[in-house]
């Protein structure tokens, strides 16, 4: 199945979609075959004419305590066209209101990968202060929102719960350039040099 859009319509040729109640026009660049490796599965799409990512959706709940990590399933698979890759980023939402990180982030999916597709997730959570407790059990866990909710377990204060049908993730198509490397006894001089970390200041 292609990464295609709801309500489409055909005007004169190009794609249209009603989007708050404006026709707006959906162009596509590449096809791209996705395949539903679990009944909830979310099929992708983009949410806006000039958006560069679509959203990837948790099909499971995890619950992740501080200092964990895991891998958060999407329920889908895709064929990415060689010559491309799927590069998989935080959404910077949950950035902002979450110590939950994407430790591998940007994360890429490769051309000739064909398995479901998951999100390593990392509650990078610091347990110093006076909120969290290093140890504490409790049965309240925050959401991507940043809001509490009761779960049925008891796990360590500072727990995130991804739920399902959380957007958890964006997703980015883009090309691949393939390099042939050629070993040199020298390689060409430039004002920098050998200059590296911070060495060309920050003003």
């Amino acid at each position: 199945m292609a990464i295609v859009f709801s309500d489409m319509y055909d005007t004169g040729g190009r794609s249209h979609k009603y989007k708050n109640g404006q026709l707006v026009p959906f162009g596509y660049d590449l096809n791209v075959k996705v395949k539903r490796v679990h009944p909830d599965a979310v099929i992708p799409e983009y949410a806006t004419y000039g958006a560069a990512g679509f959203d990837l959706v948790a099909v499971e709940d995890v619950i992740i305590e501080p200092g964990e990590t895991k891998l958060i399933p999407t329920g889908i698979a895709f064929e990415i066209p060689q010559g491309f890759e799927m590069q998989i980023r935080m959404r910077s939402g949950i950035s902002k209101r979450t110590p939950l990180r994407l430790p591998n982030s940007v994360g890429t999916i490769d051309s000739d990968y064909r398995a479901e597709v998951f999100l390593m997730f990392e509650n990078a959570q610091v347990m110093h202060d006076e909120v969290y407790t290093d140890g504490r059990q409790v049965r309240w866990v925050r959401t991507l929102e940043d809001n509490c909710v009761k779960v049925n377990e008891y796990v360590d204060d500072g727990s995130y719960i991804v739920r399902k049908g959380d957007r958890v993730a964006q997703a980015v198509i883009a090309p691949v350039l393939r390099a042939n490397f050629e070993e040199v006894d020298e390689l060409s001089e430039t004002e920098r040099g050998c200059g590296a970390f911070g060495s060309t200041g920050t003003r």
